[in-house]
């Protein structure tokens, strides 16, 4: 099976929501048919990460355990917009290895 849409889902802090949904939004991530755009969901979750030796993290201390609360991103974008947001999520993105889902999404008109 092919798929032609995908879900984008990443973690990200609040203060940089907005630079990321225009970053999509300008490369037509969030478009949805022809008649929606700026069109993603946000949900406050607590995320938890070690940074370890070598690594220099955002927020947080090397080899000790961090939470803080973040926003979850997702959204929906065609299969030829999906390398150009991952590469727009990576370029807003303050964390050094941002989490950055894939999910192949099947369009309830083609069942």
């Amino acid at each position: 099976m092919e798929f032609d849409i995908f879900k984008i889902e990443t973690f990200i802090p609040e203060e940089y929501l907005k630079e990321l949904r225009k970053s999509l939004n300008d490369i037509g991530a969030l478009t949805i048919g022809g008649n929606y755009d700026n069109c993603m969901s946000v949900s406050k979750v607590i995320g938890s990460w070690r940074p370890l030796a070598g690594s220099n993290p955002f927020e947080g201390t090397v080899d000790e355990i961090s939470e803080e609360e973040e926003c979850k991103v997702e959204f929906c974008c065609k299969r030829e917009i999906v390398k150009k947001a991952v590469n727009t999520i990576k370029r807003v993105h303050p964390y050094e290895e941002p989490v950055i889902n894939i999910i192949p999404i099947i369009v309830s008109d083609n069942l």
